[in-house]
């Protein structure tokens, strides 16, 4: 992947056929395009003044001929087999300076030059080969050392981001910021893994991505650069630079460096889980937390391989103690979606599912093969949605269903595929616990243990949160604590003391058991 000063030859930034002829002194000599009009966008790495009849066999390719013709005047043939050379030789085009030797442009050599669409230009006015040849090189040379300069500033950048352990986001968003156009990093099935560069034109990209895709992997062109990722024979991914609008061979040097950056990125294990599970987390993410409007997510849900036409989308929020299981399930299952862990140890699950396909027996089929394997797994979830501007607002309900269950003592009793209905006041809870006056109420209500700092307080609050749990039912909670029913009789009014209240009276009870749900709940 690394482009060596050997390569550099091949890479070098070059002038086409037609910017070289608007060069003002190849304008002073009044040029004339005779053939090949249509090829004047090659481009030209060399200019070489030739008189001699073979001098095909001393081109490389890419270079524009000057000459008078002084030694093919006369002789047809010889004329012909000229440009012949040259167009086997993959020369760029081909300058003829008229004068003594042609007064006007040859025919046998204008015939032949359209036939082989090489670009032959005739010059009217008297010219100095020496002064074309000074100025094509010399802007060459810029043109080489700017884009060999800009090609290593890029690679010390994008070095310094990753020993600073910069995610891979980030050096994405500088190769964008180089290449002023979309950049687009896919695994080799085109799937897009990650994105960077202005929203608008990303999402223009993205829109009609699997015609770019096809129409892209099989060759450069307009400004569509790509480069391979991968080492140690074995090819994963490539980027690709979507639009470029500078020089071609820039920005294949431009894109070479990135692809060093990520592979290196890649082998310095700068990444947490793999590219296809780093992709589903931004995109589930970004549909959590609304800040981007659903339907601008739309192309890179798509882009990124999940199904979005006519479908019906189920949104699943998992937590168990093994992270992982649910996309592996979902991939067992053959469940189409795409699945994410999310800060806090949950993991969202977005699946979308065919129109006659039943999604509530298939979400209760994925639950249970969850729940059959590792317990406790709490699997809430949202009802289906129709509609893709619905899912960010079912992940929400998803993630808050899960969040007011989570660390509750019934747990195990709790269905296979929890709802919102079935989360009650826990969840209300849930929902206010950051208002100020639920914390103060909180406080207030449990004063008596949360103040103390003694083993006792801790104990006796594990012992209050199950018996209000249980729904006051002394025996669950002496069972589950391993304690008799006298031991617990003497815990419940200690309590009762600290916190001064009588649990047996309904009201205080549901006073006490509300603060208690506030409180856990803010402890997250």
């Amino acid at each position: 992947m690394t482009t060596t000063p050997d390569s550099w030859e091949t890479l070098e930034p070059a002038l086409s056929v037609r910017q070289v002829l608007t060069l003002e002194r190849v304008l002073a000599g009044e040029p004339e395009v005779v053939a090949g009009a249509g090829q004047l966008d090659r481009p030209v790495r060399w200019v070489h003044v030739a008189e001699a009849a073979d001098v095909g066999v001393m081109l490389s390719g890419g270079e524009m001929v000057l000459t008078t013709g002084v030694l093919l005047a006369g002789d047809a043939d010889k004329q012909a087999e000229y440009v012949r050379s040259l167009h086997r030789a993959e020369a760029a085009a081909l300058v003829l300076g008229l004068g003594r030797a042609f007064p006007a442009a040859p025919d046998p050599m204008r015939r032949v030059a359209e036939r082989c669409g090489l670009p032959m230009v005739v010059l009217h006015r008297p010219f100095p080969f020496a002064q074309l040849t000074e100025e094509v090189q010399s802007r060459l040379v810029r043109r080489k050392f700017a884009a060999v300069s800009l090609s290593e500033e890029v690679r010390t950048e994008l070095t310094a981001l990753i020993t600073s352990g910069a995610p891979l986001q980030r050096l994405l968003d500088e190769v964008a910021r180089h290449s002023a156009c979309p950049v687009v990093v896919t695994n080799l099935a085109h799937r897009v893994l990650a994105t960077a560069g202005e929203r608008p034109a990303v999402d223009d990209v993205l829109r009609d991505w699997e015609r770019i895709a096809r129409q892209a992997g099989g060759s450069e062109g307009d400004g569509w650069i790509r480069a391979e990722l991968g080492g140690r024979g074995e090819r994963w991914g490539r980027i690709m630079l979507c639009g470029y609008r500078g020089d071609t061979a820039t920005g294949r040097l431009l894109a070479d460096r990135a692809a060093e950056a990520i592979v290196l990125h890649r082998m310095l294990g700068g990444s947490s889980g793999s590219w296809e599970e780093q992709s589903a987390q931004s995109l589930l993410t970004d549909l959590i937390g609304g800040v981007v409007p659903a339907r601008q997510l739309l192309p890179r849900a798509r882009a990124a391989g999940l199904p979005v036409n006519r479908r019906t989308f189920v949104p699943l929020v998992v937590r168990e103690r093994e992270s992982g299981r649910p996309d592996r399930v979902m991939r067992l299952l053959g469940l189409p979606g795409i699945a994410a862990e999310l800060a806090g140890g949950a993991t969202a699950v977005l699946l979308s599912l065919a129109p006659d396909q039943d999604a509530e027996a298939l979400t209760a089929h994925f639950a249970a093969r969850l729940r059959s394997t590792s317990r406790p797994v709490v699997v809430a979830a949202a009802d289906p949605r129709a509609a893709w501007d619905e899912v960010p607002a079912g992940l929400r309900e998803a993630l808050h269903v899960a969040d007011a269950v989570a660390g509750s003592p019934a747990v195990l009793d709790l269905p296979a595929v929890v709802r919102l209905r079935d989360v009650h006041l826990r969840g209300l809870i849930r929902l206010l616990r950051d208002d100020p006056q639920v914390q103060s109420f909180a406080e207030r209500e449990l004063d008596g243990l949360l103040c103390a700092r003694d083993d006792e307080a801790g104990a006796l609050l594990a012992v209050l949160r199950t018996y209000l749990a249980t729904g006051r039912n002394k025996s669950r909670t002496a069972q589950l604590h391993h304690v008799s029913r006298p031991a617990l009789y003497r815990r419940l009014e200690a309590i009762q003391a600290r916190l001064g209240v009588d649990l047996d009276d309904f009201e205080q009870a549901a006073s006490v058991h509300i603060a208690l749900l506030a409180h856990d709940a803010q402890q997250g």
